[in-house]
């Protein structure tokens, strides 16, 4: 079971009274609840959780407001995980938080809804893990821009790679889609040879392969 501080930051406070009862239900120590995105950065600078899970869109425009301050926050204290929330499949403005590529995840608002998912979601990020929600990973797919960088990569490749961009692990992979993990590894290695990224440590050429991913639209 989980152990850490967390702040839930949401402007509809019966999403966030549920959704700070979730976490301190499964273990969760939460250290404070936010409606806007000023009590949000100042909770985090009193409390210093190790996670905060952050409304997108918050008052007063409920444009970026939540974003925004996700943002400040990984700048001052990027030991934070970040879960980012939304009623809707939109991650462009998300990207660049993205690419930070460790303890960062986006779920569509409704994922909350199935605790056993968000939980998980809440675990793979507090651990050093990147999460993103598949209905985000399907949309992009549909959208992908004609100069495709994954234009190279096999139907199997694109299935790795996509579970790759959920946050799952080679053997997470493996036991998805029915092979061995030394099957992942191989076409893992393909995707990162493919996508021609820069050779730097596996774990990071695996989180530059994600981004490529998320930005082909």
């Amino acid at each position: 079971m989980p152990s850490g501080r967390i702040v839930v930051a949401d402007d509809d406070v019966l999403l966030r009274e549920g959704i700070a009862s979730l976490c301190a239900g499964a273990g969760w120590q939460v250290v404070g609840q936010a409606g806007d995105a000023p009590e949000l950065e100042r909770l985090v600078r009193e409390q210093r959780p190790e996670l905060v899970v952050v409304d997108i869109r918050m008052p007063p425009t409920h444009t970026t407001e939540g974003l925004r301050a996700a943002a400040t926050i990984r700048a001052q204290f990027p030991d934070t995980g970040v879960l980012l929330l939304s009623a809707h499949a939109e991650v462009e403005q998300a990207v660049d938080l993205l690419k930070a590529g460790e303890r960062i995840g986006y779920l569509l608002k409704s994922r909350v809804m199935n605790a056993a998912d968000f939980l998980d979601a809440l675990d793979r990020v507090a651990r050093g893990g990147s999460v993103i929600d598949p209905a985000l990973v399907e949309e992009l797919v549909v959208q992908r821009r004609r100069d495709d960088p994954l234009a190279e990569l096999t139907a199997r490749e694109r299935e790795v790679l996509a579970l790759m961009a959920e946050g799952r692990s080679n053997n997470g992979i493996a036991h998805r889609l029915y092979i061995t993990e030394g099957a992942v590894e191989k076409h893992v290695r393909s995707i990162l040879g493919k996508l021609r990224l820069p050779t730097t440590a596996d774990d990071h050429r695996r989180v530059l392969a994600v981004v490529t991913y998320l930005e082909t639209r």
